[in-house]
C-alpha cells in the first residue's frame, strides 16, 4: 500500500464483550483493511489474556479496525457496531460478565466523538429497548494486540467459536432485538408490496416481468431496503432466465449465503449483508473463470445509473462499472 493511500486510513476502536465475536461482523467488507483483536481502556502496559480476565488491569476486550471513511465511512461502523451488541448492558456482554467485558466506543477525534454522541443518543429516542443506553464513549487510549492465538479465532478454531458464541446468547439476544416487527411495518410503509414480499419474507417475483432482467445501462445495484451497494452493471450477464444475473458481487464480504432447503430443493441462498434481504440464489452455472450465476430478484434492488453516481453519493464506485 503506497503512502497516500495509507495516510488516508482511519482506526476505529470498538469493546463489545468477545472480542473473537466483535471481528465478524466487521470482515470482509469494503474499505476496511484490517481487524485487529486487543485490549484497551486500562492501566496496565502490556496485559496478558490472564491478566485482563482477571480485571486487574482495568482493560476491556475490544477490536480495532483500520478503515477508508472515503468508502466505509464511520457512522456505518457505528450502525454495525450497535447492532452486534446489548447495549443496555454495562456488567458485560451476554454470558460473559465483568468490566473487562464492557461495552465502550473508544473514540479517536473529535468527529468521532460527535458522531457517537449523536447515534447513541438516536438509538436511545428510538424507542427500541425500554432499558438506557449505557455504553460508554471514552477516548481512544493505547491499544494493546492481544496474543496471536486470539487474532481471527473464529477461523483458526471454527467448531470451537461456533459453540462458544451459540452458547454466550449472542446470536439469540440479537434475533430479538434488531428483527422486529416495528422494522417490518416501517417497511412495508416504504416498500411496494413485491419488493416487501421479495427481501423480508423470501419471495420470488416472476420471471422476464421485472424491472432489471433486460437491463443494459451502465449503474449499480444497490439493496432497496438499505443503499448499500451489491452489483455492478460490469458483471451483468444475460443467462436466459427472466431475473439479473451477475457473476459475482461489487464485493467479497457483502453478500451472505444460507443454505435453503425450501420448495423440495437444495439451494444456497444470498442476502445482503447490513440489510439481511433476501435477494436471490446462487448457482454454479455462471460464465467462466469464476463459474457462478448470482440470480438476483429486481425487487431486492436499486439501480442507480452511472450518470447519477455522484449525485446520489456513490461515486467513488465509477471505476467499478
Amino acid at each position: 500500500m503506497d503512502n497516500a493511500n495509507q495516510n488516508s486510513l482511519h482506526k476505529a476502536t470498538f469493546a463489545g464483550g468477545c472480542f473473537w465475536c466483535m471481528v465478524t461482523p466487521f470482515e470482509d467488507l469494503p474499505g476496511i483493511h484490517g481487524i485487529v483483536s486487543g485490549y484497551t481502556g486500562g492501566h496496565t502496559a502490556n496485559p496478558t489474556y490472564e491478566e485482563v480476565c482477571s480485571e486487574t488491569t482495568g482493560h476491556a476486550e475490544a477490536v480495532q479496525i483500520t478503515y477508508d471513511p472515503q468508502i466505509f465511512p464511520y457512522r456505518k461502523l457505528l450502525d454495525i457496531f450497535w447492532r452486534s451488541i446489548d447495549p443496555t448492558d454495562e456488567g458485560g456482554q451476554f454470558h460473559d460478565r465483568g468490566s473487562s467485558y464492557r461495552p465502550a466506543i473508544f473514540y479517536h477525534d473529535e468527529e468521532q466523538r460527535q458522531q457517537a454522541e449523536d447515534s447513541r443518543r438516536e438509538l436511545q429516542c428510538s424507542g427500541r429497548f425500554d432499558k438506557p443506553i449505557v455504553v460508554e464513549i471514552e477516548p481512544a487510549e493505547t491499544f494493546y494486540p492481544a496474543e496471536e492465538y486470539h487474532q481471527d479465532y473464529h477461523l483458526k478454531n471454527p467448531l470451537r467459536y461456533k459453540y462458544y458464541r451459540n452458547g454466550s446468547g449472542r446470536d439469540v439476544y440479537l434475533q430479538e432485538h434488531w428483527n422486529t416487527a416495528k422494522d417490518k411495518e416501517e417497511l412495508r410503509k416504504r416498500l411496494t408490496p413485491m419488493q416487501f414480499e421479495v427481501t423480508q419474507n423470501k419471495g420470488t417475483e416472476p420471471p422476464f416481468r421485472n424491472e432489471f432482467y433486460n437491463n443494459t445501462e451502465p449503474g449499480l445495484y444497490v439493496d432497496i431496503v438499505s443503499g448499500e451497494p451489491l452489483f455492478s452493471s460490469r458483471d451483468q450477464f444475460d443467462a436466459g432466465c427472466g431475473w439479473p444475473s451477475f457473476s459475482k458481487p461489487l464485493h467479497n464480504g457483502i453478500i451472505q449465503e444460507h443454505q435453503d432447503l425450501s420448495h423440495g430443493m437444495y439451494r444456497i441462498e444470498v442476502r445482503s449483508r447490513e440489510a439481511d434481504s433476501h435477494l436471490g440464489h446462487v448457482f454454479d452455472d455462471g460464465p467462466m473463470p469464476g463459474g457462478l450465476r448470482y440470480c438476483i430478484n429486481s425487487a431486492a434492488l436499486r439501480f442507480i445509473p452511472k450518470d447519477q453516481l455522484e449525485k446520489e453519493g456513490y461515486g467513488r464506485y465509477m471505476s467499478e462499472l
